[in-house]
This record gives structure tokens, sequence and C-alpha cells, in this order.
């Protein structure tokens, strides 16, 4: 599809060059608005790296770590011009010292709250686990700003299809009743390609401002 002016789909919005903006580790350092901006969110070994490298189609865009809590800081990716890709630090790993927890969790709160450019976060979550508590506190934070989120499964070729689609379900029926969560929940692989398409479009949407 054409990528003239708001015609493109999520197949021509990826093929573009995506392109490193900024790092952020404190509310200061954060890049003045630009475009239009959806962030992605989850716990620190939730694949987020992963997932990004995969939509992009390049290996090495975001760092992929067996250490989880790698990403410290906000890293901002802008893509064909048309959207910028923000990836948050992780939440919820113990490892980390409670005053990097602290660090990490001013500056997502402040970038939350203030981020007029903010259309959407996608929080990523575990195919095999489901959201965890750290994950219900973000829930929280957004909810009551009134930022539009939504559920993204992850290592979903790590669990059975059924065991996938139970899971799904369950989150479906907990997040009901969240006014800020967006209805659809998209399931994904890194490793297998799966939902990468309809998450591409889905970013696209997005980025025309639908």
């Amino acid at each position: 599809m054409s990528g003239t002016g708001d015609d493109f789909d999520g197949a021509w919005l990826f093929a573009q060059e995506c392109q490193f903006v900024a790092g952020a580790d404190r509310a200061t350092a954060i890049p003045p608005l630009g475009l239009t901006e959806v962030a992605f969110a989850g716990r620190s070994n939730v694949g987020k790296s992963s997932l990004l490298n995969a939509l992009t189609g390049r290996n090495h865009l975001a760092r992929v770590s067996h250490t989880p809590g790698r990403t410290q800081q906000l890293n901002f990716f802008n893509l064909g011009n048309k959207i910028w890709l923000v990836d948050l630090p992780g939440h919820g790993y113990a490892e980390v010292s409670k005053a990097q927890r602290k660090s990490f969790s001013a500056v997502t709160q402040s970038y939350i709250r203030n981020r007029s450019t903010l259309r959407r976060v996608l929080l990523l979550v575990d195919s095999r686990h489901g959201y965890k508590e750290s994950d219900e506190q973000l829930m929280d934070l957004m909810d009551s700003f009134g930022l539009s989120y939504q559920i993204v499964m992850t290592k979903a070729d790590k669990a059975k299809l059924p065991e996938v689609e139970a899971m799904k379900q369950k989150i479906a029926a907990k997040v009901s009743k969240r006014p800020a969560c967006h209805p659809e929940i998209i399931v994904t692989s890194a490793h297998d390609g799966i939902g990468i398409g309809e998450l591409r479009d889905s970013l696209a949407e997005i980025a025309k401002g639908q």
C-alpha cells in the first residue's frame, strides 16, 4: 500500500526507517513533543525488546538481554516520521535496586502523566503467567488519568494454544471493567511471528490518528 499522506498500512509503516531519537533516565531528559507516540510497557522479563525488534524487522533496534532490568531508561524511536515508539523501563524485577526502581517509577510516571502526544500504552503480559501486581499498579495509574492502554500477550510460542486462549479469556474478563483499557487483546510471539502483522496494522491506525 502507498505511504502517501495517511494512506498506509502496518506493512508499509514498519518497512520504514526506524531511528533512535533519545534516551531519558529522568523527567528533564524526556525529549520535546513530536509525533504521535505509542509506548511499550511490561515486566522486565516479558520480552519487550524482542517484540520491538520483531515489529521493526531489526535485530538490534532494542537491546535484548538475558539480564532482566537491563533497560533503565525511556528510549524513543522515530518510525518513518509517522509515529514514535517508546520503550519504557521494565518494572517488577526484584534484583533491581530500590533506588533504581524508584527512579524508573518516577520517570515513567512523569511521562505518563504529562505526555499529550502519547496515544496508547501497550502493556505486555506473558501468555503463560498473565499480569502481576506491578502491572495492575501501572493499570491503576493509567485508569486514573484516562490514558488508553492495551494488553499485548507475548511468548505465545511457549505455551499450548488452548492454554493461551484460556489465559486471553481470563485476562479479558479481569480488565473488562477497567475504564481506560482497550477491549482488544493481541496475542504475539516474537519468535514465531504470531500476531506481528495484526499489531503492526493496529499501530498504523494510531499513527494515522484513527
